[in-house]
């Protein structure tokens, strides 16, 4: 565990002020859920939550089933990081920061279909230094009218463009995960 240098005391309604410095840093806003542990220590650790994380395991194999089907890089992410990857470098995506663009397309649930050349194809992670893919499909995952996360289709091949099928087969997996997180 890294210090901060950061004290702050509790207020008489067992309230702490999380500093503006480490919520920026962490990109937590106001009415973002907070895990609360403690360990044998005595320490208490806050973990910024994501409902789709619960579905780990689960986003992983359908990650997998879809990326076998279509040949493309499956990636499925909350509204932070990449949760679950599959036909593609884990390293390279797996538990890596969304960027800024792909988090405001989560947000304003919209989906994107584009080419590297098109001007709505967006940066799927916030370190692009790695970026080789050259077409994308990205649909909000929604659960009980909420956007959570996403899922993106990624492709290599410069010759390919996204279409309908791929389309289709995000929006349903979005779906079928928006659904999961329901029950």
């Amino acid at each position: 565990m890294k210090a901060t240098g950061i004290v702050r005391r509790i207020d008489d309604l067992g309230r702490v002020v999380v500093p503006k410095e480490i919520r920026r840093t962490l990109r937590i806003r106001e009415g973002d859920p907070l895990e609360i542990f403690t360990d044998k220590d005595g320490e208490i650790i806050l973990k910024k939550y994501s409902p789709i994380g619960e579905l780990g395991s689960f986003a992983k194999q359908y990650a997998e089933a879809l990326s076998q089907t279509t040949g493309h890089i499956i990636c499925i992410a909350d509204k932070d990081q990449v949760i679950a990857v599959s036909g593609g470098s884990k390293r390279e995506f797996l538990e890596k920061q969304i960027s800024k663009e792909l988090e405001t397309a989560i947000n304003d649930r919209e989906t994107i279909v584009a080419s590297v050349d098109e001007k709505k194809f967006i940066d799927i992670l916030f370190d692009t230094s790695e970026r080789d893919y050259t077409s994308e499909v990205i649909t909000p995952i929604i659960s009980e009218g909420d956007a959570i996360g996403a899922v993106v289709f990624l492709s290599k091949d410069n010759k390919l463009r996204m279409g309908e099928v791929e389309t289709k087969l995000a929006h349903s997996a979005a779906g079928f995960l928006g659904k999961q997180m329901e029950q």
